[in-house]
């Protein structure tokens, strides 16, 4: 009599037992295990619990950071009876990793599907855990579909835990009853995400990182608190697309509000593209059925070329080390019950190759209480996980800065200028003996001090057709060869307005005051416009104080295609407020009597003005305390 191949008739056949449906996995097999929170938990307790009747059983998973009862045999047993083979691109530097360092198989995760539906990893058994089956016998593989949909298909045996608590998630998650072996029924709650621990500098990370996230972008993001934030901070954003590997609460709290629309992806419009979630029982019944969400494989979702295919492809990971050079370690977080670093390097190149991508890296600048610097001068005893060449905008709560095409002094300049104050002195040096940095150079006050977050803002200039958006803030080390374009390009009037006599070169020796900046005594603001890192600076204000008067002189150049639209005076309120914060009594400006604007910008402050003159020099003043 021929089997019925309806699939209810089919499905009541193949329920059975965990004991029972286990009792088919060998010794020697390599046995699969659903990623993630979609791990199914009754089906591995049950294995871990019948291990002393296995010998050399392979599993085989994404990194899994918690303590299953499947890694703990593991190492009581020294692989007698299970050995574990994870799938993870990362440094195993931290000792929750490096314990089981000999667990790791290093791949990207775009790489894995092949793995095993080549059979070049052959699996034996795929434990996975799905929803119950639909109408027409589809069940889906929920929060975790990565490259357990490649496992599913590849193995010799599947046995699927129906679990009603699973999300019913659309898209490419779906295997059929007819494609399983056993059924274990089995109802309880999925894995949630751990709290991840509030870091002190977390929402200071968060407010640069908003800063380079434009309007419109398709963004991903790693796991984690830095991630966490900033995706808080991104509420006034608008029109964000999703395209992740991992789902997350922030995420799903970004819809609720209306910031993330996804119609400007510009591929996959209107859809969140994801392959797996971590997160709060919330998120899964967000998921649930929810036609904006698809989930697909990670051959899909991490593969390069769909990635780059979005627009304004902004990838947000958090590394764990960067030397000066710009090589990055990076490793998961112990506070994730879950983490995967396979797909960094997936999305670094593939926004690099999106029109109007970037790639952005978050790092705290230390650890363990401040007593190490996370920017390092080398990389030593630790696998580089991105290659210096891959590396573009790297944040910390010091900074921004943009590594893409520059040289390795510029890098380490950069990079020191957002590291922890506390070691900036010692990785200036050691960059000089590393010939990272000309020998003859000396480290500048900016170096030192800590960048003023706070005098940093954004207006908009009309230039038909358009507007432009002007960001005003201080001057950062890494600057320099802005500044020297922009004095090279001023006008010869110009110029002689600026230094009171004619230049033509501008070499760092001649512009080094511009850098001798601490912020309080000697202020250099910019007017910049473009991305971090390749920006064009069209103005230059900054003060200098005299202590013996407690008077800021200040001075400005403003390129001549910009001049008359509002900068120079922007400038000028800019640097007063400076002044005024930092206890300044007044402004003083020194300039030609002929010198029109300066005087009749010197006049729009409102405060009285005093002028006196000196053979031909005229001398202008205010005192913060006397209103016009």
């Amino acid at each position: 009599m021929t089997k019925s191949l309806y699939w209810a008739d089919s499905y009541i056949d193949k329920v059975k037992s965990a004991d029972d449906a286990l009792k088919y996995v060998k010794p020697g097999h390599r046995v699969f295990i659903s990623s993630s929170c979609g791990e199914p938990q009754h089906l591995v307790n049950t294995l871990s619990q019948i291990s002393g009747k296995f010998t050399d059983i392979e599993i085989v998973r994404l990194l899994c950071l918690d303590h299953t009862p499947i890694t703990l045999i593991a190492n009581q047993t020294h692989s007698q009876q299970f050995n574990i083979r994870s799938f993870y691109l990362g440094s195993a530097k931290n000792r929750d990793l490096a314990r089981n360092a000999r667990f790791i198989t290093p791949i990207n995760i775009s790489q894995i599907p092949q793995l095993f539906t080549s059979r070049m990893l052959h699996i034996n058994v795929a434990l996975v855990q799905v929803s119950p089956p639909d109408d027409f016998g589809w069940m889906s593989l929920g929060i975790s579909v990565d490259i357990t949909k490649a496992a599913a298909e590849a193995a010799d045996l599947v046995i699927a835990q129906v679990n009603p608590s699973m999300p019913r998630v659309l898209g490419r998650s779906f295997i059929h009853v007819n494609s399983v072996d056993y059924i274990v029924e089995h109802q309880e709650p999925l894995l949630v995400a751990q709290e991840m621990p509030d870091i002190e500098t977390a929402g200071t990370i968060a407010r640069h990182m908003s800063r380079i996230i434009n309007d419109g972008a398709t963004i991903q993001t790693a796991l984690g608190a830095n991630t966490r934030a900033t995706l808080e901070c991104l509420s006034e954003k608008n029109d964000l697309g999703i395209h992740t590997q991992y789902l997350s609460d922030g995420i799903m709290r970004l819809v609720s509000m209306g910031v993330v629309t996804n119609i400007k992806k510009g591929f996959n419009q209107g859809k969140i593209i994801a392959s797996s979630a971590v997160g709060s029982s919330m998120l899964y019944e967000f998921m649930d059925d929810n036609p904006a969400i698809e989930f697909h494989p990670s051959d899909y979702v991490n593969d390069t070329r769909i990635i780059s295919r979005h627009n304004a492809m902004t990838s947000i990971n958090t590394a764990m080390e960067i030397d000066l050079t710009g090589q990055v370690a990076a490793d998961a977080l112990p506070y994730n019950n879950f983490s995967g670093m396979n797909g960094m390097l997936d999305f670094i190149r593939g926004a690099a190759m999106a029109p109007g991508g970037k790639s952005v890296l978050m790092l705290t600048s230390t650890r363990e209480h401040g007593t190490s610097s996370r920017i390092v001068p080398f990389l030593e005893n630790t696998a580089v996980v991105v290659p210096r060449g891959d590396v573009q905008f790297v944040v910390t709560e010091y900074g921004i800065v943009n590594l893409f095409g520059k040289s390795i002094q510029e890098r380490a300049v950069a990079l020191i200028s957002i590291a922890h104050p506390d070691f900036r002195d010692q990785l200036f040096e050691q960059a000089k003996e590393l010939n990272f940095i000309d020998r003859g150079r000396k480290l500048n006050d900016s170096l030192r001090s800590v960048y003023p977050q706070g005098l940093e803002s954004v207006f908009n200039i009309k230039v038909l057709p358009t507007t432009i958006p002007v960001t005003l803030r201080p001057a950062r080390p890494a600057d320099e060869r802005f500044i020297q374009d922009h004095y090279y390009n001023m006008d010869r009037k110009d110029i002689i307005s600026r230094f009171f006599n004619e230049r033509t070169s501008f070499v760092h020796d001649q512009i080094d005051s511009t850098f001798e900046i601490d912020y309080v005594n000697n202020l250099t603001i910019v007017a910049a416009i473009g991305d971090v890192g390749f920006e064009k600076i069209v103005a230059v204000g900054a003060y200098l104080l005299n202590p013996s008067l407690n008077m800021a002189e200040i001075a400005f150049s403003v390129s001549k295609q910009w001049q008359g639209k509002g900068i120079a005076k922007a400038l000028q309120n800019k640097l007063a407020q400076a002044a005024r914060e930092n206890g300044i009594k007044g402004l003083i400006a020194y300039t030609s009597p002929t010198n029109k604007g300066m005087i009749q910008l010197f006049y729009k402050l409102p405060w009285k003005v005093r002028r006196i003159y000196e053979d031909d020099m005229l001398i202008m003043s205010c005192i913060f305390s006397e209103p016009a």
